[in-house]
């Protein structure tokens, strides 16, 4: 696979980005849940394109919704994560891609259309950020960074036990920020902007390129139990910069 041809690829995807008016053709999947017309043009044009460039791997978009694959092979694709702000101009919004590989997810891209960042990694390559290597934060503690919650709006049934882990987490750490996109908020953790991230319940699309991300970057992803994350599944997710991963676990 030709990382630098899937990345110019993604790139083509910023003028469906930038169109306002197929923003603004919102349909409603749940609550706080919705999509855009800007996210299914997104998803059919990258459908079309992959299977051109690689016609053996299959493909697992956000619109399609979880099902069974026939191969164990395939990409998952999130053509907008953070289709809330998308709808707002609330320009924290990207698109991500995985590549799921018998097991492990061994290429992730994360692309911000808004300041032209393209974050990649493959398996046993590094993570890189506009071609630059990355790497984690070099904070000790939590006291030492700041920390990524989601919301998970999808869900409000867990909003009380949230707020509490979202006191906890700010009450130890250095500040909290909230963007929007679990994509980008692994992302930032690659870079080390962030020393953490973590969200109750995420998609697969929602984290499979960003984990990657994080541990090609030096960082650490589990589920709130500690266990390695299912990309087959919904679940939780933590990630960081490593040394910090067991206390801010402890917090949730």
């Amino acid at each position: 696979m030709d990382m630098q041809e899937i990345i110019a690829l993604i790139k083509k995807t910023k003028t469906f980005v930038e169109n306002r008016e197929r923003a603004g053709h919102v349909r409603t999947k749940g609550r706080a849940d919705y999509v855009t017309q800007v996210d299914t043009d997104i998803q059919s044009f990258l459908a079309r394109e992959l299977v051109r460039l690689a016609p053996e791997i299959q493909f697992l978009g956000e619109e399609e919704g979880l099902h069974e694959m026939t191969t164990d092979t395939y990409w998952i694709l999130d053509p907008i994560d953070g289709t809330t702000n998308l709808i707002h101009d609330y320009q924290h919004s990207v698109v991500s891609l995985g590549l799921y590989d018998k097991g492990e997810i061994t290429a992730g891209i994360v692309y911000d259309p808004f300041r032209e960042d393209v974050y990649h990694a493959q398996k046993g390559k590094g993570s890189f950020l506009n071609g630059e290597p990355i790497h984690v934060s070099q904070a000790a503690s939590l006291n030492e960074t700041i920390v990524s919650i989601g919301t998970s709006p999808y869900n409000r049934e867990l909003t009380e036990e949230n707020f509490r882990r979202f006191q906890r987490v700010f009450e130890n750490s250095q500040d909290i920020r909230r963007t929007g996109s679990a994509a980008l908020d692994l992302a930032y953790v690659a870079c080390g902007r962030t020393g953490g991230f973590f969200e109750p319940l995420l998609s697969p699309w929602d984290f499979a390129a960003g984990m990657l991300l994080v541990t090609e970057a030096g960082g650490r992803v589990t589920d709130f139990a500690g266990n390695p994350v299912s990309v087959l599944k919904k679940g939780s997710v933590i990630a960081s910069n490593a040394a910090v991963h067991e206390q801010l676990r402890r917090l949730l």
